[in-house]
C-alpha cells in the first residue's frame, strides 16, 4: 500500500469510517500481534492486548497531527501496553540504577557468524533470558527502537537504559558463544 493511500485510510478512520478501519486493522494485526507476543510471551494475551491497542488507536485516532505517523504510533501502544500488563503482574522489575556499575555500551561481538547458529536460535536465545534482558533486546533489536525511544517507553533513566542492555547484550553474548563452542 502506498502512504498516499494509507494517508487517506486514516483521514478516514478519524471520521470513524469502519471500512477504513477494518482495512487498517487488517494491514497492521500481524505486526502488532508479533509485537505483543515478543514481549508477553502468551498468545491468548498479545491477541487481547492487540484487539485493545487497536480500540484505543481507532479512539484517539482524532488527536494524531500526522496521519503518516500512525504505524509508528499504534506500535508504541502495543509496547506500552504490553509493558504495563507485564508491570502489573510485577515480572517486569527494573534494576536500581544505583546498584549497577556504569558499563560501557557495546554491540555484540561479531567473533561467529550468527547464520551459521541460526536466527530463530537467537531469537530463542534472547526469549531465555530474564525479562528485563528479553524485553530491552526486543525492544532494541527486533522492533528497532533507539535508546531515546527505550527510555521513552519503558521510563528508565537513559543511563539505567544504556546499562541494562548492554549487560542484556552481555548475556546474550555469553549464551550465544557457548552455542559456539559446541557448534565447533
Amino acid at each position: 500500500m502506498h502512504q498516499v493511500e494509507l494517508i487517506q485510510l486514516i483521514k478516514n478512520c478519524k471520521k470513524n469510517d469502519q471500512k477504513a478501519q477494518i482495512a487498517i486493522y487488517d494491514m497492521f494485526l500481524k505486526a502488532m500481534y508479533n509485537t505483543a507476543f515478543r514481549i508477553v510471551q502468551q498468545q491468548d494475551l498479545a491477541e487481547d492486548i492487540t484487539q485493545d491497542s487497536f480500540l484505543v488507536a481507532f479512539s484517539k485516532v482524532i488527536n494524531l497531527q500526522e496521519e503518516i505517523t500512525f504505524p509508528k504510533w499504534l506500535k508504541q501502544i502495543v509496547v506500552n501496553k504490553s509493558l504495563t500488563h507485564l508491570k502489573q503482574k510485577k515480572r517486569f522489575c527494573p534494576l536500581d540504577i544505583e546498584k549497577l556499575s556504569n558499563t560501557i555500551d557495546e554491540e555484540l561481538d561479531t567473533n561467529f557468524n550468527t547464520s551459521d547458529i541460526g536466527i530463530q536460535y537467537i531469537i530463542e536465545t534472547i526469549n531465555s533470558l530474564k525479562d528485563n534482558y528479553r524485553i530491552l533486546l526486543t525492544l532494541y533489536y527486533i522492533e528497532g527502537y533507539d535508546y531515546e525511544e527505550i527510555v521513552e517507553i519503558t521510563g528508565f533513566t537513559h543511563t539505567n537504559c544504556r546499562t541494562l542492555i548492554s549487560r542484556a547484550k552481555s548475556s546474550l553474548r555469553k549464551k550465544l558463544d557457548k552455542c559456539q563452542i559446541i557448534a565447533i
